[in-house]
C-alpha cells in the first residue's frame, strides 16, 4: 500500500511538472486585460520602457499556492493592477500545495518559471543557493519600496548581498479547534496535553469511533514532535548543521505521536488516506467537524475556517505549558515573491509586487490572506480599514509571543518534506506498523543527516 502510494504521488508530480498543475485544488492558468484610462508615476528602470507612462506594455506572469480564500482575493488584485497600467498583462497560475514544490522545481531548473513567484523561505536554499534562479531585488529597489521591510528580516532572503525575495509575513504552527464539536462532546476545547489526550477517549464515548479531536498528516506530526521536543528539552531541532537530539530523545517523541494515535486524538494515516480527500480543507470529516483540531501555520487560518460548514465554529488554541518548562515551537518566513532572473521585465514585475504588497489598493484586497503583513505600510493600511482577519492576528501574536526557537534552513527541504521524503517515510512507515519507534528513529536520523550534509 505504501509503494503504491508512492507511485501515485511520483506519477502525480510528473504530471504536474509538465502541466504545471496544483494537485488539489484546481488550477487556473488564466491571463486577462482589462482596459482603464488612469496613469501613475513609475520609475523607468528599464531601456524598453514607455517613458510617457512609466512602464512598457508587455505581458507577465505570476505563480502562488493556497486555499480558495487566497485565490480569490490574489486574482481580484491582479485584475485591479491590470484596471490601474493599461497595456500590462497579467497570466496567472495557482492552485493547492499538494506537490506544488516538485513542479515549481522543473521550472525553476529550467528556466521556465513565471515572473513572478511565491515561494518557500527554503527554495532561495535549494534552488537558488548560489543567487542565479531569483532576481537580486536591489536591482528594482526604484520600483518595489524596500524601505517599508525590517532589515533583519530581507537579511533573512539573501544570498550574500543579493536579494532573492521579499517576505511577506512571519508565521509559526498553533493549534486551531473546533470548538462546535467539542461543545457537542460536552468538553471545553483543550488548554494542556493532559486534556487533549483525555479527550479523546471522550470523542470516542460521546461521538463515536470516526470522531477524533485531532488530525496530522505526515509533515505536521513531524512539527507537532519537534513542538513536543523544544518544550521538553528545551534546544533547536538542528544547531550549527547538525542534528541537536539523541536517539533516544527522538524516540521519546515518535513514541508521543504514536501516542496521540494509541488515545483516539487522532486517526491514522490509513484512515486518513481513506478519506479521499487532497489536503485537509476539502476533507469532508474537517468540513463536517468529525476532525476537530489542526496544528497549522497561522497565516492558514482563513483557509481551514472557511472550508468548514456552515455552524461550526473555529477557535484558535494555546500551546501547551504541560509538554516541558521550554516555550517550544519555531517561526520562520511564512513565505515570499520573487522574480526569476530569467524574466524580460524586471520593471514590470517589481510593479507589480509592489501593487500586491505595498500599495494601498493591492494591499486592501489582499488584507491577511498571507499572514499578518511585514511591509510597514501594508499593516498600516490594513489596521486603519480594521482589515486584518482578527483569528490570523489572534494566532499571529501568540505565535510571536511564544515559539522560542530556530527553524533551520533545511527542515522544509523537499528530500524531507516532499511527498516521498524522509518525513513520509518515518511518519508513514511507523503509522502503519511497519517501523518501530526505534527503526522509524533511526530512519529520520539517517535522513535528516543526509539532508544536512549536502
Amino acid at each position: 500500500m505504501k509503494l503504491a502510494k508512492r507511485f501515485m504521488a511520483l506519477s502525480l508530480s510528473a504530471l504536474m511538472a509538465l502541466s504545471f498543475a496544483g494537485c488539489g485544488d484546481k488550477t487556473s492558468d488564466t491571463s486577462a486585460t482589462t482596459k482603464a484610462n488612469s496613469t501613475t508615476k513609475a520609475a523607468d528602470s528599464n531601456s524598453g520602457t514607455d517613458s510617457g507612462k512609466g512602464y512598457e506594455d508587455c505581458e507577465i506572469s505570476i505563480s502562488w499556492w493556497g486555499g480558495d480564500a487566497r485565490h480569490e482575493a490574489t486574482i481580484a488584485a491582479i485584475e485591479a493592477f491590470q484596471k490601474k497600467y493599461p497595456g500590462i498583462t497579467v497570466k496567472y497560475n495557482y492552485g493547492a500545495w499538494s506537490d506544488w514544490e516538485t513542479a515549481m522545481a522543473t521550472q525553476f531548473s529550467s528556466g521556465t518559471a513565471p515572473d513572478v513567484n511565491q515561494i518557500n523561505w527554503n527554495w532561495i536554499e535549494s534552488y537558488s543557493s548560489d543567487g542565479s534562479t531569483f532576481l537580486d531585488l536591489n536591482t528594482v529597489a526604484d520600483t518595489f519600496d524596500l524601505t517599508q521591510y525590517p532589515e533583519d528580516k530581507l537579511d533573512l532572503c539573501k544570498v550574500g548581498d543579493s536579494l532573492q525575495a521579499v517576505p511577506v509575513s512571519m508565521t509559526g504552527r498553533i493549534f486551531y479547534w473546533n470548538k462546535t464539536t467539542f461543545d457537542k462532546a460536552g468538553i471545553g476545547v483543550p488548554t494542556t496535553n493532559a486534556e487533549l489526550l483525555a479527550a479523546g477517549q471522550t470523542f470516542k464515548d460521546v461521538l463515536g469511533d470516526d470522531y477524533y479531536p485531532l488530525s496530522l498528516g505526515e509533515y505536521d506530526r513531524m512539527i507537532c514532535m519537534v513542538y513536543y521536543l523544544e518544550s521538553k528539552y528545551g534546544k533547536n531541532w538542528v544547531e550549527n548543521g547538525a542534528l541537536n537530539y539523541t536517539k533516544e530523545e527522538i524516540m521519546d517523541g515518535l513514541s508521543y505521536i504514536d501516542s496521540l494515535e494509541d488515545n483516539h486524538v487522532m486517526p491514522t494515516l490509513a484512515i486518513q488516506i481513506g478519506d479521499g480527500a487532497d489536503s485537509l480543507d476539502k476533507n469532508s470529516k474537517w468540513i463536517n467537524g468529525n476532525y476537530a483540531g489542526i496544528l497549522e501555520w497561522d497565516s492558514s487560518a482563513t483557509k481551514y475556517r472557511s472550508a468548514l460548514a456552515e455552524g461550526q465554529e473555529m477557535v484558535v488554541g494555546n500551546y501547551f505549558t504541560d509538554w516541558g518548562s521550554n516555550q517550544g515551537g519555531f517561526t520562520k518566513v511564512s513565505l515570499g515573491f520573487a522574480i526569476t532572473a530569467t524574466t524580460k521585465h524586471p520593471h514590470e514585475s517589481a510593479m507589480l509586487m509592489n501593487y500586491l504588497l505595498n500599495e494601498d489598493e493591492g494591499t486592501t484586497l489582499l488584507n491577511s490572506q498571507r499572514g499578518i503583513p511585514l511591509s510597514a505600510a501594508a499593516l498600516a493600511n490594513c489596521t486603519s480599514q480594521n482589515l486584518l482577519d482578527e483569528m490570523v492576528a489572534e494566532a499571529n501574536s501568540k505565535v510571536l509571543a511564544w515559539c522560542d526557537y530556530q527553524l533551520d534552513s533545511k527542515f522544509e527541504d523537499s528530500s524531507l518534506k516532499g511527498s516521498d521524503g524522509v518525513y513520509y517515510d518515518v511518519f508513514g512507515n511507523l503509522s502503519y506498523d511497519n517501523y518501530t519507534v526505534e527503526q522509524a528513529a533511526d530512519a529520520l536520523i539517517e535522513g535528516v543527516g543526509t539532508t544536512l550534509s549536502k
